[in-house]
């Protein structure tokens, strides 16, 4: 009966996400390449407006990496129209909020008005694509503000510069082997006219997608759009012709030192491949079954029952590229380093070797049906997911269909992809130690 109960429960749940959940949108190009997305939703009187650049830490010059993160600072310093230092004051006087983000991939900037201030957000987005300031004195106040936030963040953080050290090992060709935050020094380095080139050369309309998502009325909406985004002339088309990593096909072991941690942690990790191969969400679907929550399969043995570790968990962190698969784990007490992977490895050989439960497999469904219905709960978050399934995996109705993905997985699809990128002789262990005076 309970059984039944479950699976009745399941089915509920997958209808209400397959009828309910459903976003309406309307995408087209204006005649400078921009690509633009609207979703109308009149439920409450809020409007995001943002804009995703194709640009990330990955496009940058080897030799100046953080530029990406650094534009996503600068482009708040003032434009044509909007005096240094007003962005946020004009954002905040109108009863908004905005923000913005980097990764490897692309750039982010948004703004959440009240509905009546649709117009505001887009003249803005408009002004810091059309009319952006570039000089030395923004160039010289953010220089300090990345600064401040790489020591606060990286430097000083306990296990901050993890994934700079998984990066460097993973990635000997590609861009990704760098950081988001980049260089110091090569920010220090760049000229005024660097900078200048990079917009020029990034931020045009044609490598970005404007999303409207919220109480708007679209036919009014199209032509402040129109008004404000179509004078802005077409960029010169950007190429990508990165290098392609070779197999990993012997184990790498490397160590990292930071002065910030007393407890050492081990790290094991994997390349895998990018977001859009069906791969990258089988992968996801293992990080969740072995590291999600306190019954899962890692923490329940290693935490719980052998109390060997202080922490444990695996994530998927895919990407436009390449993705990277991370196992880790925090020893207890004395536990060795080389004890707690051995413990680890032994779970992994498990899913290469035998189904996971019809139970689990039942929960992790549910699990992502919970996770795709509250991706879609927010106006914001709807307006972001519509900004990078376009982007990053060349598809906007994945907002609806993604699930479908992970419904379509099986138990046999989670052992398979197991075995196939999740091998000793195909990742890097990282052993992640606090920094000894010798080390420094």
């Amino acid at each position: 009966m309970k059984k039944s109960l479950f699976s009745l429960a399941a089915l509920v749940l997958a209808g209400f996400t397959a009828n309910a959940q459903e976003v309406k949108y309307e995408e087209y190009d204006l005649d400078n390449g921009m690509h633009v997305i609207l979703h109308q939703d009149n439920s409450a009187p809020v409007v995001t407006t943002s804009v995703m650049y194709h640009v990330g830490a990955k496009d940058e010059n080897p030799e100046r990496t953080g530029f990406a993160h650094f534009f996503e600072h600068l482009l708040f310093e003032g434009t044509e129209n909007i005096p240094r230092g007003e962005w946020f004051k004009i954002v905040s006087s109108n009863g908004g909020s905005n923000n913005a983000n980097t990764t490897d991939d692309r750039t982010y900037y948004y703004e959440v008005f009240p509905s009546n201030q649709v117009e505001l957000g887009l003249w803005m987005e408009s002004e810091r694509l059309m009319h952006p300031v570039i000089n030395q004195i923004g160039v010289d106040t953010q220089n300090e503000v990345v600064k401040e936030e790489k020591r606060l963040r990286v430097d000083n953080s306990p296990y901050g510069k993890f994934f700079e050290n998984v990066k460097k090992n993973m990635f000997k060709k590609h861009p990704y082997r760098w950081t988001t935050i980049g260089e110091m020094e090569h920010l220090d380095a760049a000229t005024l006219e660097e900078f200048q080139a990079f917009n020029k050369k990034f931020y045009v309309p044609n490598n970005a997608v404007l999303v409207v998502a919220g109480d708007i009325d679209v036919p009014q909406v199209k032509k402040m759009i129109k008004d404000y985004f179509g004078p802005i002339p077409r960029g010169e088309e950007i190429t990508r012709n990165f290098p392609k990593e070779d197999p990993i096909t012997e184990q790498i072991d490397a160590k990292a030192y930071d002065a910030n941690i007393q407890i050492p942690a081990v790290v094991a990790a994997y390349r895998t491949p990018s977001m859009k191969d069906r791969d990258a969400y089988v992968l996801d679907m293992l990080s969740t079954y072995l590291s999600s929550g306190k019954s899962s399969v890692l923490y329940k043995k290693l935490v719980d029952e052998k109390k060997m570790a202080l922490q444990v968990g695996a994530f998927n962190n895919s990407q436009e590229d390449y993705g990277t698969y991370i196992l880790f784990g925090l020893p207890l007490g004395d536990v060795k380093l080389s004890d707690l992977m051995k413990e680890i490895d032994e779970e992994i050989v498990k899913v290469q070797n035998e189904l996971i439960s019809e139970r689990d497999y039942q929960k992790l469904q549910n699990q992502f049906e919970n996770q795709f219905v509250n991706s879609n709960s927010s106006i914001s978050g709807i307006a972001n997911s519509l900004a990078r399934y376009y982007m990053l995996y060349g598809d906007t109705d994945l907002i609806n269909s993604e699930i479908e993905i992970y419904r379509s997985i099986t138990r046999e699809d989670m052992q398979e992809v197991a075995k196939k990128y999740l091998n000793p002789n195909q990742r890097l262990v990282l052993e992640y130690l606090p920094e000894e005076k010798d080390n420094k």
